[in-house]
């Protein structure tokens, strides 16, 4: 059996070889500028508008429509003027509300099913299955009259209940999206504690769950956007200025609020207080949002 002996004046060759196709590291990085420039233009792009609604609620009244970005005067009193003026306080503390116990029904309803449909064998699954989807399909005018009547005739028309409760039974998109994401996880896990006497229960909460967190996540902020952003289901149902929501009371700012129908700088400030929670909520998660959207519909 031969041995190859490597030479030590072939070492520094192999190492200059290496080096040479990596180069030093500011060039490589030089020829990403590029892409860091695009990626740099679009998003300032994106950012403009709300840059100029910030800039624009801090303008006095008249300037809010002058061609100059930045106000002459900083008006930091349109804010606490829609405060004062307007029940901003209350109709933030209804959205919260609405939403956060929407995305809780959502999540759990919703990942509950998922798990039935990616790990449970019963007959008729597939078909079960796609009936769900067809579901999501069906146009949200289709169904609005028949649940108004449904909540109308349980007495809780102008009340919060119909804006969230409907989540208790789940959502055709998000029990889509949560199982291609249990898809991935190896069957193994599941096999594995059925031999341990965990029920299929145990399994979905002590071992699925914190498994498919990221896309728990991903469906908790499209939810709450949603929930946060609803105009249409507030206005059908709610009729008491004191349960309106962020976006109900903003639509009405010019039928109940006359005095701050005109002063647009005070709308758009009351715009900001209504932008501001989404984007802290967005930052906060956006690494399981992320995670969760790149992994769903990944099987195997």
């Amino acid at each position: 059996m031969s041995t190859i002996v490597q030479s030590p004046y072939d070492q520094p060759r192999l190492r200059t070889a290496a080096q040479s196709e990596q180069g030093p590291k500011w060039i490589r990085r030089l020829g990403d500028f590029p892409l860091y420039l695009a990626l740099f233009g679009l998003s300032a792009l994106f950012c403009l508008p709300f840059v100029w609604l910030v800039l624009t609620s801090l303008k006095p009244p008249a300037e809010v429509f002058s061609n100059n970005l930045f106000p002459s005067t900083w008006t930091w009193s349109n804010y606490s003027d829609v405060v004062d003026q307007a029940p901003i306080g209350r109709w933030m503390l209804n959205t919260f509300i609405v939403a956060i116990l929407g995305v809780t029904a959502v999540v759990f309803s919703s990942s509950l099913v998922a798990y039935g449909f990616a790990r449970l064998r019963f007959p008729g699954r597939k078909q079960l299955f796609a009936l769900v989807i067809a579901t999501y399909l069906l146009p949200g005018s289709v169904t609005l009259i028949p649940t108004f009547l449904i909540w109308n005739k349980l007495g809780a028309v102008n009340t919060l209940w119909p804006l969230w409760a409907g989540n208790l039974f789940g959502s055709a998109f998000y029990i889509f999206m949560l199982r291609q994401f249990l898809l991935t996880i190896p069957q193994d896990l599941v096999d594995s504690a059925r031999l341990d006497g965990a029920s299929f229960f145990r399994i979905y909460w002590n071992i699925m769950l914190p498994l498919i967190r990221p896309a728990l996540v991903a469906v908790a902020i499209f939810e709450f956007n949603a929930k946060w952003n609803d105009f249409m289901t507030p206005l059908i149902y709610l009729n008491n200025p004191d349960r309106y929501t962020l976006a109900l009371g903003l639509a009405n700012f010019k039928s109940d609020f006359q005095e701050l129908g005109t002063q647009w700088s005070l709308l758009l400030a009351a715009s900001v207080i209504f932008t501001i929670p989404m984007v802290i909520v967005f930052f906060v998660f956006q690494r399981y949002f992320m995670e969760g959207v790149a992994h769903t519909g990944i099987k195997g």
